[in-house]
């Protein structure tokens, strides 16, 4: 642990991390590659928590000055229970971005807006704290695990020695004013009064009981006297009505808790419960549970039973009166509160540290960073996947264009092979462990079981922390396996994050925070035209059909000069351009689908760049308009292979390019000759995306729609096929087959290339299937 720590203070530090500072960790990677692990950087085993929450209770205790947050819930619930409001009290006050906090919680009842804002400082005194403590301990408790014995035994029980031992320190209280009337104050008496003292003191009902006890010996909390008082007959004894009114009591014959909401008399024959002559009974509603409401809604909306039941008071213990069903109710997703605020001041922290190091400050939404570590296994609302996708490619564009103008010498191939070491996944982990990223990765589905309640004695203690300023600190939570792309996927989020909401410049100070150094410098080239272009290729017929006037005239004959064609005054064929163009084209359309479609989800975005970013899309555009017959080349088999392609698509040439609508694979040269030509206007216009952009986009039109998206022939048959249980299918000496519903389908292709055979299959498959019935939903 302390090596492990030591590695992490360094990287808090800003301090580079060696190779020897690598730690063993259990990584998919690892199994899959033989044992060894192929990113040795890999750190992922720690797992943060952030110190605002986190203190000694017996400091906290004797603070007496704290911040008090209020937090409103609020929705179209189906359920006849009001939410009330809820005081968040904290040691520190946070930051400002945090206030300003609201998320939506998804039940199978409808969704709660959770809405928090700034009270103000709050005076507490050391009794009130630990009364405080012992509530929240009692109720949470309850919630979570419905198992008062339990409870009982901890809470009574001998405690650990807290005085050098961290752990979660903060306090959630009931409030008597509702969220949408408080209003901010600097008196902390005044801010301490909105706080239920009633409710919370329901804690130690047991104990205090004795003190609501009346002249006549009947505990009571209502201004009642004498003969006045309606005596209930419960385990504990004789109580007055008012005392089961609002209370959460236990049938300890059978373990169940009941939050009583009121009192059943004059019950008749038809009742579900019959009572003796003078007798009454309980409302009483079963106890709510705590469950993952940050979760995906993956249940039908819609009414739950109510489980109210009648029951007899002479079965009943009290645990906690006076409390109401409301309180309870709001209670109850509190874990699932608390555990979005923790990541979120986690994400807080991240950003903080990254602008910490940067000279010029950037707007990033707090929400984006927490999107952007936050993995698909954690089910909830957002995850990495779309952020990911729009900053790989941005990342490979930027990596692309700085190889590109500092080695002018290169070939394509050794262009690659640098690219890929700068963006590897290898590398992207060993930067983001650098900068300490693993532990703050969310790559876990939250259970409220495994939640820490702030306070209980048998809860989680903290020796080990880091210091992320000389007033800032974090925790460790404990130590997690992660796979070793998880960490590289993030980094490539977190840029996707900073370039969607602040833009390009803030995504490359992000880089440069990682460990990434690249320039980004838009410069029209000095350098003089290297031969006269109207002898090789149609200039001004080429800048027509592309709406565009090039500087250099030379780079569009490069961009259409095949390896084949050798001619002295032409140095280099197309390949270095392509080499550009692709990594531009890629990113613009990603960018393009992310801005236009926002709310789509990430594997619509990922289908729509994949159905337009392909050699299909790229080879019929190419076709389309007409740009193969102005390619240079010396080679006779090139040019058989174009125009048997151009034969092939004939006068079915689609009016949209993207998706996959060749039935033959095309010549790789007319997708490169699309590329070459962006990554030619890219160097001409001093590398202004725009013009690639404004140049390119009319070729691709119409662009792929959410509604007009086609997926690829193999991943469309494998979805039917999942989705009805049908057999694998085989595709095997010119024949694809499916067994579905007990019927053989068969489709005779002829092809010399494996995918297209393959494809051609499964089109033929699914038509068939369709055909039948046996492909529809």
């Amino acid at each position: 642990m302390e090596k492990e720590q030591a590695f992490h203070q360094r990287a808090l530090d800003g301090t580079e991390v060696e190779a020897t500072d690598k730690f063993p960790v259990e990584d998919d990677d690892a199994k899959e590659s033989g044992g060894i692990n192929p990113f040795p950087y890999n750190a992922g085993q720690v797992d943060y928590f952030p110190g605002e929450l986190v203190g000694h209770w017996v400091s906290f205790s004797a603070l007496g000055l704290y911040h008090c947050y209020s937090l409103g819930l609020a929705g179209n619930v189906e359920l006849d229970v009001p939410f009330r409001g809820i005081s968040l009290i904290v040691k520190c006050k946070l930051e400002a971005d945090f206030t300003a906090t609201q998320f939506q919680l998804e039940t199978v009842r409808g969704s709660v807006t959770v809405d928090m804002k700034y009270v103000g400082p709050v005076h507490l005194t050391t009794d009130q704290v630990n009364m405080a403590r012992r509530f929240q301990i009692t109720i949470l408790r309850l919630l979570i695990n419905h198992n008062w014995s339990t409870l009982q035994h901890d809470l009574n029980g001998p405690h650990r020695e807290e005085e050098t031992l961290a752990t979660t320190t903060y306090l959630v209280l009931p409030s008597i004013i509702d969220h949408d009337l408080v209003l901010p104050s600097i008196d902390p008496d005044q801010n301490s009064s909105i706080i239920d003292w009633d409710c919370v003191k329901a804690a130690s009902f047991s104990s205090n009981v004795d003190g609501m006890v009346g002249e006549d010996g009947i505990p009571h909390c209502c201004s009642l006297k004498g003969d006045d008082i309606r005596r209930m007959h419960t385990k504990d004894g004789p109580v007055c009505s008012c005392m089961l009114r609002n209370s959460l009591v236990i049938t300890p014959h059978n373990g169940n808790l009941y939050c009583i909401t009121g009192i059943l008399d004059n019950l008749n024959g038809n009742s579900p419960m019959k009572s003796k002559k003078g007798k009454s009974l309980l409302c009483g509603r079963r106890l709510f549970k705590v469950q993952n409401w940050l979760r995906r809604s993956t249940f039908q909306k819609g009414k739950e039973r109510s489980h109210i039941d009648s029951v007899a008071p002479k079965l009943c213990e009290i645990i906690m009166s006076p409390i109401s069903a409301s309180t309870l109710y709001s209670f109850s997703f509190i874990p699932s509160i608390m555990h979005r605020m923790k990541s979120m001041l986690l994400a807080i922290t991240l950003k903080e540290m990254q602008m910490n190091h940067c000279t010029q400050k950037f707007d990033v939404p707090d929400i984006k960073v927490l999107e952007a570590i936050t993995t698909d296994k954690c089910e909830e609302e957002f995850s990495l996947e779309s952020l990911e996708t729009l900053g790989d490619s941005f990342l490979k564009y930027v990596v692309s264009q700085q190889l590109f103008r500092d080695n002018k010498q290169d070939r394509e191939g050794t262009l690659s092979l640098k690219r890929e070491s700068m963006i590897s996944n290898a590398n992207l982990c060993k930067l983001g462990c650098n900068r300490k990223l693993p532990g703050f990765i969310r790559n876990e589905r939250f259970d409220p079981k495994q939640w820490v309640i702030p306070g209980d004695p048998c809860g989680c203690y903290w020796k080990d922390e880091m210091f992320v300023s000389p007033l800032k600190k974090i925790y460790y939570e404990g130590t997690r396996p992660m796979n070793s792309k998880v960490i590289s996927d993030v980094v490539e989020a977190l840029i996707g994050a900073y370039l969607s909401t602040s833009g390009e410049l803030a995504a490359l100070y992000f880089m440069k925070w990682l460990g990434l150094l690249v320039d980004f410098v838009k410069e029209i080239s000095d350098e003089k035209p290297f031969l006269e272009a109207e002898k090789y290729v149609n200039v001004s017929c080429l800048q027509s059909l592309l709406n565009y006037s090039f500087r250099d005239p030379s780079l569009l004959v490069e961009a259409l000069t095949h390896g084949s064609y050798q001619v002295a005054d032409i140095p280099r064929c197309y390949q270095r351009l392509e080499f550009l163009g692709d990594s531009v084209l890629d990113y613009l359309i990603t960018l393009y689908f992310y801005k236009e479609y926002p709310g789509i989800s990430p594997g619509v975005l990922t289908d729509l760049r994949s159905a337009s970013v392909n050699n299909e899309c790229y080879a019929l555009t190419t076709v389309k308009f007409g740009l193969y017959k102005h390619i240079l080349h010396q080679s006779p088999g090139l040019d058989e292979g174009i125009m048997s392609f151009v034969n092939n698509i004939g006068q079915s040439l689609p009016d949209s390019t993207f998706g996959w609508k060749a039935e033959s694979p095309p010549p790789k040269v007319l997708p490169d000759i699309l590329e070459s030509i962006a990554g030619a206007i890219l160097v001409d216009s001093g590398f202004d995306t725009n013009a690639v952009w404004q140049t390119i986009r009319p070729l691709l039109e119409p662009m792929a729609t959410p509604d007009t998206l086609e997926h690829q022939p193999m991943r469309e048959l494998e979805e039917f096929r999942v989705r009805k249980s049908y057999e694998k299918p085989t595709f095997q000496d010119g024949v694809a087959s499916i067994k579905a519903d007990g019927i053989i389908h068969e489709e005779t292709y002829v092809s010399s290339n494996k995918k297209t055979l393959e494809k051609k299959g499964a089109k033929a498959l699914l038509g068939s299937l369709k055909a039948t019935n046996l492909g529809s939903e």
